[in-house]
């Protein structure tokens, strides 16, 4: 299966110059999409789906309101599914994942990055860079192989400064709640073993060449996204910080459940939306559907997801 699905991915990604998506269809185990700008090859692979109590997301927003807009999009107030598109970028150089997926330890639907890897041809230690754009569970925990050594045993690993110090810090696992209380064990477990080795950057730092680190806080105190550029095309990864294709873009001034800082993740999304809707520049979401890579548009005073790049 691996061998036929290379070949086709092969055929699929006759892409001309500059921003040009192949859509496949997004399935696990396979590449979802591939995005094209400049000199960068992005394909997002998926590591399986999420899926979550309702009120992990809608619990805080006004309910009244909300059930239109479910029934508009077609999703369940009860239970939610999310796909995980992981970010593969390659330039002919640099072999780049921006997140790791869930492993083997967080839910049994998720945690298959290696088998869609390997459809793409692309083996653990091919990667040269792991860029994580924040360290809760379905992004961070693919982070060890079997015997809790790096998996990307190549690859230099690259977080950012905020993020590191909030789930590194001994006080988390107490201060984070108690439903949250695992993501901080987790987390700190995991990145222990990469401390000797690790990168840190911050807010604004061109971390590799064309790959600009953009502070998205709130989500999780230090969530970041990124913007990739190449001659004169763009994308951004936004990660977490659009949780959603429906509500995320039809209200984000609402609190969403997953955000740890719902204030600071509303003023994030605004701002991000606004930038992406006036740039026009193509967005890929660790949750959004076909693949994660679409853009915003603006509509009726707020925004809509589109698949169309």
């Amino acid at each position: 299966m691996a061998l036929n699905r290379r070949n086709f991915m092969h055929g699929a990604g006759a892409l001309a110059t500059g921003a040009a998506l192949s859509p496949l269809m997004p399935k696990a185990g396979f590449a979802a999409s591939t995005l094209e700008i400049g000199e960068f090859r992005l394909d997002t692979v998926s590591d399986g789906l999420l899926n979550l109590p309702g009120d992990f997301s809608f619990a805080p927003m006004p309910q009244d309101e909300l059930k239109p807009i479910l029934a508009q999009y077609g999703i369940s107030r009860d239970r939610v599914s999310r796909p995980c598109n992981v970010t593969l970028l390659r330039d002919g150089e640099r072999t780049i994942l921006f997140d790791v997926g869930s492993g083997p330890d967080f839910v049994p639907t998720a945690g298959e990055l290696v088998d869609t890897l390997d459809a793409l041809g692309v083996a653990p230690e091919d990667v040269t860079h792991v860029v994580f754009t924040h360290a809760h569970p379905d992004h961070l925990w693919g982070l060890l192989d079997d015997f809790d050594e790096p998996l990307f045993y190549e690859a230099e690993h690259m977080i950012g400064q905020a993020e590191w110090d909030y789930w590194t810090n001994p006080n988390t696992v107490d201060d984070i709640g108690e439903a949250r209380a695992a993501f901080a064990v987790g987390a700190k477990r995991r990145l222990d073993v990469i401390a000797e080795t690790v990168t840190l950057f911050n807010d604004g730092q061109e971390i590799l060449p064309g790959v600009a680190a953009r502070a998205t806080y709130g989500h999780t105190p230090g969530h970041m996204a990124f913007e990739l550029r190449s001659g004169s095309n763009s994308a951004m990864i936004v990660g977490d910080s659009i949780s959603n294709h429906h509500v995320s873009f039809v209200k984000p001034q609402w609190p969403t459940g997953s955000d740890e800082d719902p204030e600071t993740a509303i003023k994030t999304r605004l701002l991000l939306l606004d930038q992406l809707a006036s740039e026009q520049m193509p967005l890929i979401g660790f949750h959004l559907p076909e693949g994660g890579v679409g853009r915003a548009e603006r509509k009726d005073g707020a925004f809509v997801f589109t698949s169309e790049v």
